[in-house]
């Protein structure tokens, strides 16, 4: 690493919800690998405080706020603990969730309203009070909120986890033209890595014990799905974070393994007119031919795992 890219982010603050652990602990010390003074937010306080010795003893700057995410009151604190620690903000990243995954007629409303609480509505107060921040003290900010191809295409009993990502890039594509003026951008960024959630899944065994073991992952996994390490999102979660992005905004923008992707926001793909509007009996005459071959696909489409990664051992 040059040292002009280890201290890209050198003079900023940053604020990483739900960074205790996991991808969101890679975040922020990737972050402070670059210069940054990082916020770590977890619900747990031994967690939290795990975290900020790991960022520290490699050489960078931590505190932790413990606050579960969802609230205003939350949000503030983590807005004034940034300041109050390190004296300004610079670059908020929602990281924060949690699942109840059930099929629509087992998800209760407990199940629904937390899910949302968390993902929808944290990103939602935290991004407001860290733009009131930004603007107020004239910060060209960066607020980058985490999605989820759920949220893309839909996934099976998540009808809550895709609600709240789906909304997510829509309040982002909102942000970007609502802080344009105050030079913040917002963009979401679609990860897809090895997590607590995908060690449990058979499809991905191989590629997790490979890492586990220290090993590259096959390439099926980081190539065709485009599945790596936290540490692979971790780098696009800097890029936007730094002014070499500061023309990025309003994007959803994938990220695992070998693979870059970049979503295009959702725009017709037919388009016909009928005089006079289109009436029950217009669309049983016309919509079939028009919908032929352009009704779009709901879910991931995952190629066959190939027969070599079927049968890894299990991890001991």
């Amino acid at each position: 690493m040059s040292n002009e890219s280890a201290g890209a982010l050198a003079g900023k603050v940053a604020v990483v919800t739900g960074s205790g652990q996991g991808l969101g602990l890679a975040y922020a010390q990737e972050l402070a690998r670059h210069g940054a003074a990082v916020v770590i937010n977890d619900v747990v306080q031994e967690t939290a405080e795990r975290a900020v010795e790991a960022i520290t003893a490699a050489g960078g700057r931590a505190v932790a706020v413990v606050a579960p995410v969802g609230s205003t009151e939350a949000a503030t604190a983590l807005v004034e603990g940034a300041v109050a620690a390190f004296g300004r903000l610079d670059i908020l990243v929602t990281n924060a969730g949690v699942l109840r995954d059930k099929s629509i007629l087992k998800m209760t409303d407990e199940d629904f309203d937390l899910v949302i609480q968390v993902h929808l509505r944290g990103t939602f107060t935290c991004a407001r009070e860290a733009y009131r921040h930004f603007k107020e003290n004239n910060v060209a900010g960066r607020i980058i909120t985490i999605g989820s191809p759920t949220g893309q295409y839909g996934n099976f009993g998540q009808t809550n986890y895709a609600a709240a990502k789906a909304g997510i890039v829509g309040m982002v594509r909102t942000w970007a033209l609502e802080m344009k003026k105050a030079g913040v951008t917002a963009n979401a960024v679609i990860p897809v890595a090895a997590t607590a959630m995908t060690e449990t899944v058979p499809f991905f065994r191989s590629a997790v014990e490979a890492d586990r073991r220290g090993e590259p992952m096959p390439d099926f996994f980081r190539k065709d799905l485009g599945f790596g390490t936290a540490n692979d999102v971790a780098g696009l979660i800097a890029y936007l974070a730094s002014d070499e992005a500061a023309d990025i905004t309003g994007q959803a923008i994938g990220v695992g393994g070998d693979r870059l992707q970049i979503f295009s926001h959702p725009q017709p793909v037919v388009t016909e007119y009928r005089d006079g509007g289109w009436d029950f009996d217009s669309l049983r005459e016309q919509f079939p031919a028009a919908a032929e071959g352009n009704l779009q696909r709901v879910g991931e489409k995952l190629p066959p795992l190939p027969e070599e990664l079927q049968t890894a051992p299990q991890a001991r």
